[in-house]
């Protein structure tokens, strides 16, 4: 069956808010290749958002997974408990991004793990108040829906949604948005509608994901960090995108030096497998009633041994230092496509390590967002054979999320389609 048959079946079965970026149904993959169900293949640049960092179906997550599955695919942690749960909590305690002792426990989706460092937060201070920023992309809970800072598609028909959750404006050089607006918006906040001695936590993505893969300036992280050790209030640093090396570090926050009291992770930590999970400082995590955390499917044994084999790949094959050659050569290469004549007006090209994007402008040496030359983009890409995403505020940013187990020649042959993509 046919890639026109499933979507004909899929738009019959399922509800129309499930959005799909692409019309090709998967059959295959390995590494940063996929193969649809008509035999056709794919270079892979989305990595399913920033979850394949070790590559579709690594053998040695596949084979801790198939072994896990041999033993037990469930319990539920909370009835009867299992080692790899135990075994990746104390790895993610020994790499959490801050000094003394941490704690870790797991869930099963990003949304989960955010929804969760609220409610952690809000134990250990006894307070409600969130800040978040505008741009940001923090689930489709309602909760995490209203940490989003973005409506559309996210908020639109779903509210209300909870009280006490506020949004700054996130610093963005072109978008005409300094840090000390940012700060003065946050004093603004302070005095007009909720006083710091209510507030719980802030939290911010070291590196915007679905707001345009804009990273967050030292200055800012710096100032929140001053501004949280002030009033008590605790940071929080989502990393469910950024994290697991993608940025060249194991966090993206570690480019700052600060040092968050909470960091949510997802994605990329069990290399395709649901987990998700939230490290934090040691008498923060544990402000919580026994029970009041968890969830039945949360920290599944196959997820664990899966991200258990996941870190142990991320040190092995050194993809740290990895993901900063494959971001130092896609920013050149998108550079060199800057440079013609015969392409689409493209700027602001950035990002740490392999966490790379860049924007598609209306006309050359200007800032004015064209989201229907991205959309026009994408689409030729995927006609090129390159499964390549946008995302941002504007919907005007290009951003690249191949494997950091990419092969060299693959990466060079998804460059060359991206470039034929982006020719006038």
């Amino acid at each position: 069956m046919g890639n026109i048959d499933l979507l004909a079946r899929r738009t019959a079965a399922v509800p129309r808010a499930l959005s799909h970026a692409t019309p090709v149904y998967a059959h295959r993959a390995r590494n940063s290749e996929v193969w649809d169900v008509e035999g056709r293949r794919y270079v892979d640049f989305a990595g399913g958002i920033a979850v394949l960092n070790t590559g579709h179906c690594h053998p040695r997550v596949i084979a801790a997974a198939t072994e896990q599955m041999g033993r037990f695919t469930h319990t539920c942690v909370q009835v009867l408990a299992y080692e790899p749960y135990v075994a990746l909590a104390e790895r993610l305690n020994a790499l959490a991004p801050f000094e003394g002792p941490a704690r870790t426990i797991f869930f099963t989706t990003g949304a989960e793990a955010v929804e969760n460092s609220i409610k952690i937060a809000r134990a250990a201070t006894g307070r409600s108040g969130v800040i978040a920023f505008a741009g940001s992309f923090h689930g489709r809970t309602i909760m995490t829906s209203a940490l989003t800072g973005k409506t559309l598609p996210y908020k639109r028909g779903f509210g209300p949604f909870p009280a006490e959750i506020y949004h700054l404006p996130f610093p963005i050089e072109h978008h005409n948005v300094t840090v000390a607006e940012s700060l003065k918006a946050l004093e603004f906040l302070f005095r007009a509608d909720i006083e710091p001695s209510r507030v719980a936590a802030i939290i911010v993505e070291p590196v915007q994901g679905e707001g345009g893969f804009y990273e967050a300036p030292h200055e800012l992280l710096v100032a929140l960090r001053r501004v949280c050790d002030q009033h008590g209030i605790l940071l929080i640093a989502d990393e469910v995108q950024s994290g697991f090396a993608r940025t060249g570090r194991m966090f993206g926050i570690e480019h700052s030096g600060v040092q968050p009291d909470l960091v949510t992770v997802a994605k990329s930590l069990a290399g395709g497998f649901p987990l998700s999970g939230v490290i934090g400082r040691d008498a923060i995590m544990q402000a919580a009633e026994p029970g009041g955390l968890g969830g039945t499917y949360a920290g599944n044994p196959v997820a664990c041994a899966a991200a258990l084999a996941v870190l142990d790949v991320i040190e092995d094959e050194r993809l740290m230092q990895r993901a900063t050659t494959i971001g130092d050569r896609i920013k050149a290469r998108v550079h060199q496509i800057a440079d013609r004549n015969d392409t689409l007006p493209i700027g602001a090209i950035r990002g740490p390590g392999a966490m790379v994007g860049f924007e598609i402008f209306r006309e050359r040496g200007g800032t004015e967002p064209d989201p229907e030359a991205t959309r026009r983009v994408t689409a030729r890409a995927l006609e090129h054979g390159l499964v390549l995403l946008s995302c941002g505020v504007f919907g005007n940013v290009i951003r690249v999320l191949v494997p950091l187990t990419v092969q060299d020649e693959v990466l060079e042959e998804g460059l060359g389609m991206l470039e034929r993509a982006l020719q006038v």
